[in-house]
């Protein structure tokens, strides 16, 4: 009997025993099931992480790209301002040196009688009040008489051989006055070169 009992108690331990392990195999293959979702989350979440951050990447790069045409724009914007603003009244000039022209005539007339001397006085007033606000508004003459010819300021309509004391591409004469807006040309001078 106690020989029954002592199997019964060995049975019982293996039956135990193989409980125990098929326990001990269901929480392994449970935990297994566990570590493999977590697994699969794990990816899934550094998958997203690595999209958001792609995502936040292109987001970054055309705030910073519109953020540099905004710059370039307002600098565009600044430096076409300045050029309006530095060659402001430039149509009007060009339109007044015409009547430059006619004054710079009238006063080379010789004139005898007092009439014609007061008459050419006021007109020398008038050149010398138009010449000053010219002047003020950064309208001035090209240099020209006795200078060395420049085509970017100069217009030659006519050479003549160089004569005693005269250097070759010198400008001996002035047909028309040329005039410049600080630094564009608003008018070439139209000049006599020696050559």
């Amino acid at each position: 009997m106690a020989e029954q009992e002592e199997k019964k108690q060995q049975a019982a331990k293996q039956t135990e025993a193989k409980a125990r392990e098929a326990k001990g195999e269901q929480h392994a293959a449970a935990e297994h099931e566990h570590h493999g979702k977590c697994h699969h989350r794990c990816e899934q979440l550094q998958k997203e992480n690595a999209e958001l951050k792609k995502q936040l990447a292109d987001k970054d790069d055309k705030y910073l790209r519109a953020e540099a045409e905004i710059q370039n724009m307002t600098n565009r914007f600044k430096k076409e301002r300045a050029q309006i603003l530095k060659y402001d009244g430039q149509d009007l000039a060009k339109s007044v040196l015409p009547v430059l022209d006619n004054l710079k005539r009238a006063l080379s007339i010789e004139v005898t009688d007092e009439n014609g001397q007061q008459l050419k006085k006021g007109i020398q007033m008038v050149h010398d009040h138009l010449m000053t606000a010219l002047t003020d508004h950064g309208i001035t003459e090209i240099p020209a008489a006795g200078k060395p010819f420049d085509p970017t300021m100069h217009q030659a309509v006519q050479t003549v051989p160089v004569e005693d004391g005269q250097k070759p591409d010198t400008i001996v004469k002035v047909l028309q006055a040329g005039y410049q807006l600080k630094d564009r040309v608003l008018r070439p001078a139209m000049v006599v070169v020696a050559q």
